[in-house]
Order: C-alpha cells, then sequence, then structure tokens
C-alpha cells in the first residue's frame, strides 16, 4: 500500500471530533507566542532592560544592558569543579564557556530581549532578562475625611 493511500484510509477513519480536537491543539500551540508578543509590546520604550545571573535561585550578578554597557568577561564557580564564563557585551549577554556535559548554555548564544533565558542545569546557573520601567513612581492614595 503506497503511502498516500494510507494516509487517505486513515483520513477516512478519523471521526468529525478527532479532527476538531486536532485543530483545537494546532491553534493553542500559538498561544504562547501571543502572549509573549504581547508582553514585548507592553514593555515601556525607556525602560531599562536588565540581565542576572542567579546560581542556585540566588542572584550573584546583574547588569543593565544597553549601548553605552562595556564589553565584560565574569567567571562563577557554582560548585568545586564548576565553572561558568559569562560575556556581556553591549544589549546583549551569553554563557561564554563552561565545563557542563550537554553545553546546552553555551549553544543558547547571545539572548537580549526580556523574557528570555539562559539555563545551565547541571551548575544549577540561570541567566534572565527582564526590564524595569525608569518610571516606578508608586500612585497616590487619596482617602477622602
Amino acid at each position: 500500500m503506497s503511502t498516500v493511500k494510507k494516509v487517505m484510509y486513515h483520513l477516512k477513519k478519523m471521526k468529525r471530533l478527532d479532527a476538531i480536537i486536532i485543530i483545537f491543539l494546532f491553534i493553542a500551540s500559538f498561544v504562547p507566542h501571543v502572549v509573549y508578543g504581547v508582553h514585548l509590546s507592553t514593555i515601556d520604550e525607556d525602560a531599562k532592560t536588565i540581565a542576572t545571573v542567579k546560581i542556585n535561585g540566588e542572584a550573584v550578578y546583574s547588569v543593565e544592558l544597553s549601548e553605552d554597557t562595556p564589553h565584560e568577561l565574569k567567571t562563577f564557580y557554582p560548585s568545586e569543579d564548576q565553572y561558568n564564563i559569562i560575556e556581556v557585551e553591549g544589549t546583549r549577554i551569553r554563557n561564554k564557556e563552561d565545563n557542563s556535559p550537554d553545553q546546552l548554555g553555551v549553544r543558547k548564544g547571545w539572548i537580549s530581549r526580556p523574557g528570555e533565558t539562559a539555563v545551565v542545569l547541571p551548575h544549577k546557573l540561570i541567566i534572565e532578562i527582564h526590564s524595569e520601567s525608569s518610571n516606578d513612581d508608586e500612585e497616590e492614595i487619596i482617602i477622602p475625611l
């Protein structure tokens, strides 16, 4: 039986509810992209972009990412026999080098937009980028007497 005949056979056996479920799941798979896009569009243009390096959930380094940020290399030692070299260059940051077995953090490459992360699980190291609004004035609450 040829591939086309097999596909046609399975399409004929598929029920209407199966097709509806498949279409719904296909559309739902795009929801995270829409949410992320909406989140990025709500970020103030004057907001600062901050990169934070965390080891074991504790922030050990933070830097503002801007055109004026100088090139910098920082080495972290999450535990004995582990190291990570973090590189900051202007508006972007990356895990340049480490001695983890899978090298996923290194392969992630440069990150620069709020919401992006780079993770090195064996070292429990996370690089997160978030934005901080420069207008952090709290609204005054007026309570009538």
